[in-house]
């Protein structure tokens, strides 16, 4: 396709973002939106600039012009919002978290992989050239990504990414700071006046908005195959929690510690520790500098972020990439992966008690 329409379901926050980041993008057209009031998606597409607007989402969903949708709901409706696009053909990029839980997850890929319709997951930092930097800084030279088959993403009992580049005692690295030891990383932000952060029916909490962001931090970094996870929580008074610890542990003795909380602002800084020196990534949300220390604490290399538009657009890009070729997920974020975390997520709510 020449230049791809894209459809925006939902009006709120996240679609804001979404729709200047595709208002300054060549590759793309900002063509509709849609919300179940036709008044907002109006307005919506006027400030905005989208071709139309529809007060329906199953009436944009049947206009033929649509290439792409944006699901921009909550996580409690993506599973919901997902199926609706895939009944009607429509190739999908879902926001993040991609549902509620990994149950929720698997029908949708499963029903995805049924009717051949393309959908990806929007975790955007797994999109992002400095994403793919890091990569290379940690294991030298330029890493292919990982992936799985749509089939085994579907079959609710995938492997995990396997480590393609091992080092020394079966630990990643031969990068710029040698052999892996472990990882650090946070992300908070003050949100407890968002009514969706404290609503536990609109699958509210830390966890599905930030911890998915430092869970693929680490996974990015040391993979998903993941040996055992502790965790501690503090709820917020409506039920949901508002700051958590994770701590992960890999079978070839790496560690991930990670830290999220909506009840202040953090450094949101991921460090990753070696044998011969550390990463820091600045932002572990968007990394914006990624800075490389010797083991005697010299800073060695800045690596700024290229420009970019807000970051959403190499996501974007990518799903075109995919839909150009023909197939039905994206390299970046291989079906199996999302559901991997999907699992993970569940894993540290039931150790809850949710």
């Amino acid at each position: 396709m020449d230049k791809m329409n894209l459809a925006i379901l939902g009006a709120g926050r996240i679609a804001t973002t979404m729709a200047t980041t595709v208002s300054g993008m060549e590759e793309v057209n900002l063509y509709a939106v849609a919300a179940r009031d036709g008044g907002r998606a109006r307005a919506f597409a006027e400030k905005y600039g989208a071709e139309t607007s529809y007060g329906s989402y199953e009436e944009m969903l049947n206009d033929p012009q649509v290439d792409l949708v944006y699901i921009a709901t909550p996580h409690s409706l993506h599973c919901e919002h997902a199926k609706l696009c895939i009944h009607h053909g429509k190739p999908v990029l879902c926001e993040k978290a991609f549902t509620w839980n990994a149950k929720e997850a698997r029908e949708v890929l499963e029903l995805a992989q049924e009717k051949g319709v393309f959908i990806t997951e929007a975790m955007w930092t797994r999109y992002t050239p400095q994403s793919e930097k890091l990569r290379e800084l940690l294991y030298g030279g330029s890493v292919s990504r990982w992936g799985t088959s749509v089939s085994e993403a579907a079959g609710g009992s995938p492997t995990g990414m396997p480590q393609k580049v091992v080092a020394g005692e079966n630990r990643p690295g031969g990068g710029r700071i040698g052999q892996i030891v472990g990882l650090t990383a946070n992300l908070g932000y003050s949100l407890l006046d968002k009514e969706r952060m404290v609503r536990p029916d609109l699958a509210g909490g830390a966890l599905l908005d930030l911890g998915v962001y430092t869970l693929n931090f680490a996974t990015w970094v040391l993979g998903d195959d993941i040996q055992s996870i502790s965790t501690s929580m503090v709820l917020h008074e409506t039920g949901v929690d508002k700051s958590e610890f994770i701590n992960l542990v890999y079978p070839n003795g790496t560690i991930a510690g990670l830290f999220n909380t909506m009840d202040a602002v953090s450094d949101r800084r991921g460090i990753i520790f070696g044998t011969e020196g550390r990463i820091e990534v600045e932002n572990t949300n968007n990394y914006e500098e990624i800075r490389i220390y010797n083991n005697d604490y010299e800073l060695v290399e800045t690596i700024p972020q290229p420009p970019q538009i807000t970051g959403y657009e190499y996501e974007v890009l990518a799903c075109k990439r995919a839909l150009e070729q023909g197939k039905l997920e994206c390299e970046e974020m291989p079906h199996a992966h999302t559901l991997r975390i999907m699992e993970l997520l569940d894993e540290i709510q039931t150790q809850w008690g949710k």
